[in-house]
């Protein structure tokens, strides 16, 4: 679930989604029916001054744009507060949030920050709301498409297109089961948004809103058809080690059934870095279940998943397909 990837090199240029699916920021859609749809995105950003402008221009170039757009520079120590700040003067619907530099990168994922300045959106009427890094670029009508698919799927709660990393002059395409929306990407539907309450502040965060999500009758699902390009490989920031590390520790905190979290780390012995990937989260985990870390506290929730777990282990219905 969380952080559950494997990598696959996309080289030749039939299989290129920057053709197939990014356009260059071309769209030949129109916004017809759906010009209307409103929606907020909040960017929580850390030390993204290569990166920022390149997703700012993307979503200046969308076919919708948001009513609202909140940037925070959570900390940063570079550039990044600068840049933002250069567009929020230039656009009325930007605006910016600088948090003070806690010393290191939350690893969260900035869900702290996204909670901030959610707390100080002012539109009322938003029908989405986005999480969307500052490290992505993708093309001018993502958003307009990802609105279709929700159209075309009432009880979609929360959406989100594939990433691919930019790896050199490639694309690295992150696998992962199709409703695990990366957190790099999500898009809540207001209505599953207020059912789920808030999100969890600490690593698994974008597991358990979803497993939230699915407990209470909504689906999640990564849209196949729809890129983005990571312009940082997902997890670079912390290694190879480190993100192994950081993924046995959301598995602990969420509350895997033993058995799916063994045949897990078994899986991953074939994954690179192959056998350092497994040690890597049985270590995490270990380490969080010594330590005592902190953990879901919802006796409901983790049933369900261990429940999901067991039937994808014994090949029935789960939230895997």
């Amino acid at each position: 679930m969380r952080y559950v990837v494997s990598f696959q090199m996309l080289d030749d240029d039939s299989q290129d989604p920057r053709k197939s699916l990014l356009g260059a920021n071309k769209s030949t859609r129109s916004a017809g029916t759906v010009s209307t749809v409103r929606y907020c995105i909040i960017t929580p950003s850390r030390d993204e001054e290569r990166f920022i402008v390149g997703t700012i221009e993307s979503v200046l170039n969308q076919t919708i744009r948001p009513v609202e757009w909140i940037i925070v520079d959570d900390g940063s120590t570079d550039g990044t507060g600068a840049i933002i700040d250069r567009y929020a003067n230039e656009y009325s619907w930007i605006r910016t949030l600088h948090r003070k530099n806690r010393g290191h990168r939350s690893v969260g994922g900035g869900v702290e920050a996204f909670l901030d300045a959610y707390s100080l959106l002012q539109s009322s009427d938003w029908r989405y709301l986005v999480n969307l890094d500052g490290d992505l670029t993708f093309a001018s009508d993502y958003f307009e498409r990802c609105f279709d698919h929700f159209r075309s799927m009432p009880r979609l709660g929360i959406g989100g297109g594939t990433i691919y990393d930019k790896v050199g002059d490639g694309l690295r395409l992150e696998q992962s089961p199709a409703f695990h929306v990366r957190g790099a990407t999500k898009i809540y539907r207001r209505e599953c948004w207020e059912e789920l309450g808030g999100l969890w502040c600490d690593l698994a965060w974008d597991t358990i809103d979803e497993l939230q999500a699915n407990q209470l009758g909504w689906t999640t699902q990564t849209f196949s058809d729809l890129g983005l390009v990571h312009q940082r490989a997902a997890g670079s920031v912390w290694g190879p080690w480190g993100s192994a590390v950081n993924e046995g520790e959301a598995d602990y905190i969420v509350g895997y059934h033993p058995l799916f979290f063994s045949l897990k780390c078994a899986r991953h012995v074939f994954n690179a870095p192959y056998v350092v990937r497994s040690v890597g989260i049985a270590y995490g985990y270990l380490r969080a279940m010594v330590c005592r870390r902190s953990k879901m506290q919802n006796p409901a929730l983790k049933a369900y998943l261990r429940r999901q777990q067991l039937r994808r282990i014994a090949g029935l219905s789960s939230i895997w397909k």
